[in-house]
C-alpha cells in the first residue's frame, strides 16, 4: 500500500471528477458540549482541502460520516445538523443537511440537487446496518445519493469495516481523499524514513492498546519515553508500590516481551537508556476536579495514592531528550489532563512542540489531540502536524492491514 510514505492508492487527483456526484466519507466525530454544541471543529477543518478541490471541479459534493455512539438507533444530540452548519460557514457558503442518510428523501433530493452544491446526510451509525458492514445499506448509500465516485477522506475510521469504509466500495469507484493519502504518507514517512534522532513519546492508560505500536518502534526508534497511566504497568513489573492507580493487570508476559525485543537491539544493559520510564509522579488521594498535588518519587507512592502525572524531574528528562530529537511521534498523554494539577507533563511537551526551534512532530491518539487542540490558542496550527485519527494512526504505526484503504482502487506504484 505504501512504502517510505508514499501512497499506492488513487487519490480524487488521478480520476475525471468535474461535473460528477461525489459521495465524500470524511470524519465529522467532533467533541460536543453538553448543550449539542460543536466544542472543537479540527476534524470539520481536516477535510476543507478535499472539500474545497471537489467544489473547483464543480461537482455534486454528498457528505457521510458518523457522530458518537448511537448504537444502532436515532439519537437527536448525535445529528451532524451541527456539523453540516459548522462546514457552511468554514466554507462561506450553503451547505444543505438532509435528516436521512438513506430512503426516499435522500433519493429525490439528490436528483434535484444543483452542480456545485454541497450536501450533508444524516449520522450513518442511526442505522445498525452501518457497523455490521452491511452490502444492502452500503449499496442503498451509492445508488440512493446518485453518486459517481466515492472518496474515502476519514482516516479516523479506516481501521474499521463499515458499510462506508468497506461494503461501498463494491458500488463505486473508490478513491482517497487528499487528508487520507496526506496522514497515510506523514505517518508512514515518520516510521519508515525519519530525520533523526528520532524520539516516541507514549502515555495514555492501555499498556495492551499500545503493545503493537511498542514493537513496532522498537527497531526505527532511537528512544521511547513511558508517561501517563501506561506507565504505572512499567513501574509496577520493576516492583514500584502504585497505590491506588490504574495498573493493566497481567502485564508481566507481555512487558516481559518488549524488553526482550529492546535488548535485541540495544542489549539487556542499554534497555533502562532506551525505553525511558518517569523517575517520579504526581500524586494524589483524590480524583476530583480540585485535587491537589504531592510529587514523590517512584518509591514514594503511599497506599492511597493515585499516581496522575509524571513528575518534575521526569518532565526535565522528558524535556531533555525531545530537545534533541529530529523527530517526536507522540501518542497519548503524560497524565490526567482533564485535572488542572496533573497535566503539568503534557503542557511541557506541548509547549516544547509547538516552539519555534521543535523538532518535526506527529501528534495522534483522541486524548492527545483533545488536549493539544484545547491547550493552542491557535487551534491546532502551533504544531508540525496533528493526526485525525486515533485508533487508525496507532494500526498504521503497528503496520497492520487497514481495510478502508485496503478497497481502494490501486495507484501507481
Amino acid at each position: 500500500m505504501n512504502q517510505g510514505g508514499k501512497f499506492y492508492k488513487k487519490t480524487l487527483l488521478d480520476v475525471p471528477l468535474a461535473g460528477k456526484t461525489v459521495l465524500v466519507r470524511a470524519d465529522y466525530n467532533v467533541p460536543l458540549t453538553k448543550s449539542g454544541k460543536i466544542s472543537d471543529d479540527f476534524r470539520i477543518r481536516a477535510s476543507l482541502p478535499t472539500i474545497q478541490k471537489l467544489i473547483d471541479e464543480k461537482c455534486r459534493i454528498v457528505i457521510i460520516s458518523h457522530l458518537g455512539r448511537p448504537d444502532g438507533k436515532r439519537d437527536e444530540k448525535y445529528t451532524l445538523e451541527p456539523a453540516a452548519a459548522r462546514l457552511a460557514k468554514l466554507l462561506g457558503r450553503d451547505v444543505r443537511f438532509i435528516d436521512e442518510c438513506v430512503g426516499h428523501k435522500v433519493y429525490m433530493a439528490m436528483k434535484r440537487a444543483p452542480k456545485s452544491s454541497i450536501t450533508v446526510l444524516e449520522n450513518l451509525r442511526f442505522h445498525p446496518e452501518e457497523e455490521a458492514n452491511d452490502s444492502d445499506f452500503a449499496r442503498q448509500l451509492a445508488k440512493q445519493t446518485h453518486a459517481d465516485y466515492f472518496v474515502q477522506d476519514g482516516f479516523g475510521v479506516v481501521h474499521r469495516a463499515h458499510a462506508s469504509t468497506s461494503a461501498i466500495t463494491a458500488y463505486l469507484p473508490s478513491v482517497a481523499g487528499l487528508l487520507l493519502e496526506r496522514e497515510v504518507s506523514t505517518i508512514n514517512h515518520a516510521m519508515k524514513d525519519p530525520t533523526r534522532p528520532l524520539v516516541a513519546v507514549l502515555g495514555g492508560a492501555k499498556v495492551s492498546d499500545k503493545i503493537p505500536i511498542i514493537k513496532a518502534l522498537v527497531p526505527i526508534a532511537d528512544k521511547i519515553l513511558i508517561g501517563g497511566a501506561m506507565a504505572n504497568a512499567f513501574l509496577a513489573y520493576h516492583g514500584c508500590n502504585m497505590g491506588k492507580s490504574k495498573v493493566e493487570a497481567d502485564m508481566k508476559q507481555t512487558i516481559d516481551e518488549v524488553y526482550d525485543i529492546i535488548a535485541s537491539k540495544v542489549g539487556h544493559e542499554g534497555a533502562r537508556d532506551f525505553l525511558i520510564l518517569p523517575e517520579d509522579l504526581g500524586v494524589s488521594t483524590s480524583l476530583e476536579n480540585t485535587a491537589t498535588r504531592r510529587d514523590v518519587t517512584v518509591r514514594g507512592v503511599e497506599s492511597a495514592d493515585y499516581a496522575l502525572d509524571i513528575g518534575p524531574k521526569s518532565i526535565s528528562r522528558f524535556i531533555k531528550e525531545v530537545t534533541l530529537a529530529k523527530t517526536v511521534i507522540w501518542n497519548g498523554t503524560l497524565g490526567m489532563c482533564e485535572v488542572p494539577a496533573f497535566k503539568a507533563g503534557s503542557v511541557a511537551l506541548a509547549e516544547l512542540l509547538s516552539g519555534q526551534n521543535a523538532p518535526d512532530s506527529i501528534i495522534g491518539g483522541g486524548d492527545t489531540t483533545d488536549f493539544v487542540l484545547g491547550w493552542d490558542p491557535n487551534d491546532g496550527d502551533s504544531f508540525p502536524y496533528i493526526s485525525t485519527g486515533g485508533g487508525a494512526s496507532l494500526e498504521l504505526m503497528s503496520g497492520l492491514t487497514l481495510p478502508g484503504i485496503e478497497c481502494l482502487l490501486p495507484g501507481k506504484k
